[in-house]
């Protein structure tokens, strides 16, 4: 008996599923369902968002839920094999929070569905399932003396990459990230929270334009910035493509005008600018790879310039990065942005967290439709604020009248508005849509935290935005200096024809590629 016990010790993981498998061992579960809540009478670990097998005595059955299948092509994520446990919480996210799973029928006709968020690099509690690696492509660049690498780097990164380097959750470390970056080897510092104000000059233009009947699209618009969402759109809801903004995100503006307006600024040759940004998301990495995402090449009418944005990196291959070159983190000199696209507002910082781009939105449309500033109400939205997956809230503009808009977070959520609108309930405007729960600000690529994700990290780092946010000089995307000056020197207008051939897009259906589920079949099932 106690040589059995022994080898029992002894036996790997895989060995016992295996002997599970092949005996029909007693009270081994196999199915490839999501991870059901136990009762908090049976959770070992206390109250929390543990899965279920984590917060069970050792002695109990190993239980098998399964994992979402990863397309080899996938951009964005990628699995190692060797680290799954198949414990289900891959399969508990992506159908339960983000209802992509599951809501097909099988088998797939093309691709494997995936909108690239990496949700599950969040849930998953061994680290099998990571974002796509591609430093060794900007390392190639950065060794390269002819060519200019030009990095921007989003709102959320600034707030997350600290953790990384063991700093308190939330610590705004933009300064010091700015610095590392230039140790790094890049040549120019952008601060992608210039794009999300030029985002809201076009977008809010868009708007106004739909809601004053000068631009013949339907309402609600729904935002663009978030490429998961848009994918979304485009695999489950392609009837309402034409709903989508057509302003592309911060990221895919600032990507071509690096390409053509600093380029010409700084007599650069566009074909030796490699362009990269450090982003909160992995979706960012299958957005840069769209191949609507070449319009500097077009607009400049030569195909040897490369894609808009060449490389997107997460915060964590970012922090990789920083201390594989033996970089002292904590000891960097806070730097500055480079300048002409390096200055942004607090309205682009609150970015980062789902309802910033509303509010920033808001602000900025106030002014569009009045001319004058937003009241100071309009600086501080709490509707739109807070962790809710459904926001809702009525703005009343002068001109414009009550603007009824709305603030989601989580696919699982979108569906049932998106559902909504077909069904002819759309009393809204204007939709805000982030894929992750709680905005980019624990987006894919950020730094993990707790497994699954808590709602007290989130609403952390969501503070430390609205912080930078409140302490701005500027705090309207349509006071920047240097967002008026890009329209004074190269686009013009919001919407002028530059503007249109550089600074929007159009989205295209992909519903081709799948069977998906109706309503009436998957109801029951969520």
């Amino acid at each position: 008996m106690e040589q059995k016990k022994k080898k029992g010790k002894n036996l790997s993981r895989r060995s016992f599923l295996k002997l599970a498998g092949g005996t029909g061992l007693a009270g081994a579960t196999l199915g490839l369902t999501g991870c059901g809540q136990m009762e908090p009478e049976e959770a070992i670990g206390g109250e929390g968002w543990m899965p279920a097998q984590y917060n069970i005595p050792a002695s109990w059955p190993t239980q098998v839920r399964g994992r979402v299948p990863i397309d080899p092509d996938n951009p964005a994520i990628v699995r190692d094999d060797r680290k799954c446990v198949l414990c289900g919480q891959c399969i508990e996210v992506c159908k339960e929070v983000q209802s992509v799973y599951g809501f097909y029928e099988l088998p797939i006709k093309d691709e494997i569905v995936c909108i690239n968020c990496g949700q599950c690099i969040h849930w998953c509690p061994s680290g099998a399932i990571t974002e796509k690696n591609d430093i060794d492509k900007v390392l190639e660049a950065l060794s390269d003396p002819e060519m200019t690498v030009v990095v921007q780097t989003a709102p959320a990164t600034r707030i997350g990459l600290g953790e990384e380097f063991g700093m308190p959750v939330g610590t705004n470390v933009q300064g010091k990230q700015i610095a590392a970056l230039r140790r790094l080897g890049f040549d120019v510092v952008f601060d992608t929270n210039f794009t999300a104000d030029l985002t809201i000059m076009e977008e809010g233009t868009e708007l106004v334009q739909r809601i004053t009947g000068e631009l013949d699209h339907p309402l609600p618009q729904f935002t663009s910035c978030c490429p998961g969402w848009v994918k979304f759109v485009e695999y489950f809801y392609p009837d309402l493509i034409p709903n989508l903004s057509s302003a592309k995100s911060p990221q895919q503006m600032l990507g071509p005008l690096v390409k053509t307006y600093y380029a010409e600024k700084k007599n650069l040759d566009p074909k030796k600018i490699f362009s990269v940004s450090i982003m909160p998301c992995t979706a960012k990495k299958f957005e840069c790879q769209r191949p609507e995402m070449v319009d500097a090449s077009k607009f400049l009418n030569d195909p040897q310039v490369s894609q808009d944005v060449d490389v997107v990196l997460t915060t964590r291959e970012l922090a990789f990065m920083i201390k594989q070159a033996s970089i002292d983190f904590h000891s960097l000199p806070d730097e500055e942005y480079d300048q002409l696209m390096g200055l942004g507002t607090g309205a682009g910082a609150i970015f980062g967290t789902t309802g910033g781009v509303m509010e920033a939105a808001v602000r900025s449309a106030y002014y569009l439709v009045t001319g004058e500033q937003p009241p100071e109400a309009l600086w501080s939205l709490t509707p739109v604020r807070g962790m809710e997956g459904v926001k809702e809230a009525t703005v009343t503009i002068p001109g414009a009248g009550d603007i009824k808009i709305a603030v989601i977070s989580g696919l699982e959520n979108a569906r049932k508005v998106m559902d909504g609108i077909r069904d002819g309930h759309a009393p809204w405007a204007f939709i805000e849509v982030m894929a992750c729960p709680g905005g980019c600000q624990y987006g894919g690529g950020q730094p993990r935290s707790s497994t699954p994700p808590s709602d007290k990290v989130r609403n952390t780092r969501t503070a430390s935005l609205y912080k930078i946010d409140a302490n701005a000089k500027l705090r309207n995307s349509h006071d920047n200096p240097e967002i008026k000056q890009i329209y004074e020197d190269f686009l013009t207008v919001p919407m002028s024809e530059k503007a249109e051939e550089l600074l929007h897009t159009g989205y295209v259906s992909r519903a081709e590629e799948f069977d998906a589920k109706k309503p009436e079949d998957y109801l029951h099932e969520v």
